[in-house]
């Protein structure tokens, strides 16, 4: 199961990465285009896009690594069984706003499905197609923190606790 987890947040990684080497190329390839007098069509449009992409793909990495921003003040001052329990109040709230996102960026995106929307750009675009990037990347983040919460359920350390214990030790 650990194996599966790591390829799953590797995967994750991955298409975050893939995301952002993409839009950087795109960006290069619409400055040369600039220099000869030709102009991509569109080409900000799909930079905007994969730039959501990166950023919605790289969630549960980040999220699994202990790479997001959190505010430790008080958790830092807590010890053993209340900062257990404000952890899990917090794996709590991040389920269910997590839930939230990820099926309303999913419903979004069948319901442009559904409706045949594309995007308002020089080129028609199905929209459901921009759309999905961030409804999986919501999917992820909402597994990863299910997968956090479940860890905690049977009181083991999180993932991204472990990072960030790991961390203060090197301190």
């Amino acid at each position: 199961m650990q194996t599966l987890k790591h390829y799953f947040y590797l995967a994750s990684a991955v298409l975050s990465g893939t995301s952002l080497v993409v839009m950087t190329l795109l960006i290069l390839a619409q400055i040369a285009a600039r220099m000869f007098g030709v102009i991509i069509p569109s080409s900000e449009d799909f930079a905007g896009w994969l730039l959501s992409a990166t950023i919605f793909f790289g969630l549960a990495y980040t999220f699994n690594t202990g790479n997001h921003i959190r505010v430790t003040i008080l958790l830092s001052r807590l010890e053993g069984k209340s900062r257990r329990l404000v952890e899990f109040f917090n794996l709590t709230a991040g389920v269910l706003i997590s839930g939230y996102l990820a099926y309303y960026t999913a419903f979004t995106a069948y319901e442009s499905y559904i409706y045949h929307d594309v995007t308002d750009t020089y080129l028609a675009v199905p929209l459901w197609i921009v759309q999905t990037p961030m409804a999986l990347g919501s999917l992820f983040l909402l597994i990863a923190i299910v997968d956090s919460y479940i860890a905690a359920l049977q009181g083991e350390k999180p993932g991204f606790i472990a990072h960030e214990d790991a961390l203060s030790a090197a301190e």
